[in-house]
């Protein structure tokens, strides 16, 4: 995969005016609603899918782990990507490349973004949707770095995190029953009018227990995706654990890479 706007990809040289503003030029590029060819009915779905014209979707989920040097710093990023269709995984890859600046909320992808782009790079196939751990839209400037890394290879994205960064919930997010989604909106911390709809907390998981609950994943469009479909495509492709399937595989992915290199 190669980037479809090289004039936006991230740059940790820059100063912090400099990456927010570029922030606010990838936003405004962003397209927050839906614009793929593939039909989603067919991500989680083995008789839609086996019923479609169409083969299912390829999938790539996209994780980042980290590197220490001597003294147990991290110095390192390292970015895995495992690319699926169907449930089956196609491919694997990862790329590390040195950290040049510390963990900024808000400015991750200028960051991780380098060790992503590389890893990204090394695939045979091309994805169809790209699925981070990380934020899309909900984002103080509308670009975490589902958004920011969709844009620069204009390939439908989607971030899926574990916390709200910013925004606020429509309604309680506490001990909600699995496929329940909850609006989340603009507030006085994103640079959006205020209400807009950012995403959605998604349920894809949950106890049968009143004494414990699992909290909801933050999953927000990208680019060339709208929330609602954002959302469908998290409850889609989870399956017995919390995070959606590609991007717990290339979680786990991440850390064996990790030692494979440690080692």
């Amino acid at each position: 995969m190669n980037a479809s706007r090289p004039d936006l990809v991230p740059d940790a040289s820059l100063e912090r005016d400099d990456m927010e503003a570029l922030q606010r030029e990838i936003a405004a590029a962003a397209a927050f609603e839906d614009d793929f060819d593939f039909d989603p009915a067919t991500l989680g779905d083995p008789l839609a899918a086996a019923s479609s014209a169409d083969e299912p979707p390829i999938v790539a989920g996209v994780d980042q782990s980290f590197l220490t040097d001597a003294d147990g710093e991290q110095d390192r990023a390292l970015s895995a990507v495992v690319v699926t269709q169907g449930g089956e995984v196609l491919e694997r890859v990862h790329a590390v490349t040195p950290l040049q600046i510390p963990y900024i909320p808000g400015l991750l992808s200028f960051r991780e973004g380098a060790p992503i782009l590389d890893a990204l790079e090394a695939l045979s196939v091309e994805p169809d949707l790209l699925l981070f751990d990380g934020s899309g839209r909900i984002h103080f400037r509308q670009a975490g770095i589902a958004t920011h890394m969709g844009v620069v290879l204009d390939v439908p994205s989607v971030g899926v995190a574990k916390s709200l960064l910013c925004g606020r919930p429509r309604e309680e997010t506490e001990n909600l029953p699995a496929g329940t989604r909850v609006g989340i909106e603009a507030n006085s911390r994103v640079d959006a009018p205020d209400c807009t709809l950012l995403g959605y907390a998604v349920q894809t998981r949950q106890y049968d227990s009143p004494n414990r609950y699992i909290n909801p994943l933050y999953v927000s469009p990208g680019h060339r995706v709208g929330p609602e479909t954002a959302a469908d495509v998290a409850l889609a492709l989870t399956s017995s654990y919390k995070l959606p399937e590609p991007v717990r595989l290339a979680d786990s992915y991440a850390d064996e890479a990790k030692r494979g290199i440690g080692e």
